[in-house]
């Protein structure tokens, strides 16, 4: 079985011939060593695996064609991620751990103490790519640009519930048992912690859950990791 796969923005289905970009020519010849002939994985995000056969491969470009579905498509349970960037390589992280556990969608958001004022949205979404080729998985989630929290919970959906990781209240850890299923929202905290105007705000909101994840306060990139395990071993998809 093929061992390399890439994520293709294009179609999928038998015989569907696929136009490599220049760093997936570049991926396979130069770096993978692939030739014509030689068999790979894609995916798309909506039809599931395939093996596709290369066709023709140079540097710069190349050409894949379809052959068979190798596993059907697979989408995560509704879950968002929101949490407020952090240094670049700590966001990096967070934003591939969330692809790799099954997050629907990841927002950054900027809050009264986020330190970080702006991402690179394309790169991160490069990440979360690289993160579904890596761990087998079918979906790849929308990481979206960095915007104001409080402009996110202006038009916030009050049916989907929020789950608030929420480090003043560390001790011991909660389950989630008896919360109900259906669509849910991570709030991972920045640095700095949360202002006193932004608990009043979320403390307020019927739709928000606190949370404590344990007796130790633990920095952002672990509260998401930690937060996405709980949810999805008690509501998602590993339960």
């Amino acid at each position: 079985m093929a061992k390399i796969r890439l994520f293709i923005d294009h179609p999928l289905a038998k015989g569907q011939g696929i136009e490599l970009n220049t760093d997936q020519a570049h991926y396979l010849s130069s770096v993978m060593r692939q030739s014509a002939g030689d068999e790979i994985l894609v995916f798309n995000g909506r039809d599931g695996e395939w093996l596709a056969r290369i066709e023709r491969i140079a540097k710069r470009n190349g050409t894949l064609i379809a052959e068979r579905q190798s596993a059907p498509q697979m989408n995560p349970p509704d879950l968002w991620l929101i949490f407020a960037p952090i240094k670049k390589a700590r966001t990096d992280f967070i934003v591939e751990k969330a692809a790799e556990m099954g997050a629907a969608r990841i927002l950054p958001v900027q809050t009264d103490h986020t330190n970080s004022e702006r991402i690179r949205q394309d790169r991160l979404q490069a990440h979360a790519i690289e993160a579904a080729e890596q761990c087998g998985g079918t979906f790849v989630p929308e990481v979206g640009e960095l915007v104001p929290l409080s402009r996110l919970l202006d038009g916030w959906d009050t049916g989907r519930r929020i789950l608030w990781a929420d480090e003043a209240l560390a001790g011991p850890a909660q389950t989630l048992a008896g919360l109900p299923h259906g669509p849910w929202a991570i709030l991972i905290g920045p640095e700095g912690g949360w202002s006193e105007s932004e608990r009043r705000r979320l403390s307020a909101m019927d739709c928000v859950t606190r949370i404590s994840l344990g007796p130790r306060i633990l920095r952002a990139d672990t509260a998401a990791v930690a937060s996405l395990a709980l949810w999805q071993a008690s509501l998602g998809d590993w339960s």
